[in-house]
């Protein structure tokens, strides 16, 4: 799965227009001046306003990423590439689609 590797200053959002931060566990590894976002890294969702047609809000809240680099590691773990294998999920842990990623690093293609 080639691509450009995320990182914690991807800028992304939920399908629902929330913004997806990436928490980095471990910064040693960076791009673009910013640590490299890997398989085990959270990616946290903020001000999703998704409500179900009933009126019970449903927001994004975690991301869980499925898949990665293959051959590209950091500290041990595959590095996220761009585009990500992720889905955004609810707080009771019901999934709503792919985050969108608007913009990554652009120098590194991982594969």
């Amino acid at each position: 799965m080639p691509g450009t590797i995320l990182h914690t200053g991807t800028t992304a959002t939920c399908p629902h227009g929330g913004a997806l931060n990436i928490v980095a566990a471990s910064p040693r590894v960076s791009v673009s001046g910013m640590p490299v976002a890997v398989l085990t890294d959270q990616g946290l969702v903020a001000g999703c306003v998704f409500t179900l047609p009933n009126g019970k809000p449903q927001p994004c809240v975690t991301t869980r990423w499925i898949a990665a680099a293959t051959r590209v590691l950091a500290s041990g773990q595959p590095v996220l590439v761009n585009p990500a294998a992720a889905l955004c999920l609810s707080a009771e842990q019901i999934p709503s689609g792919p985050p969108i990623i608007a913009a990554s690093q652009t120098r590194v293609i991982a594969t």
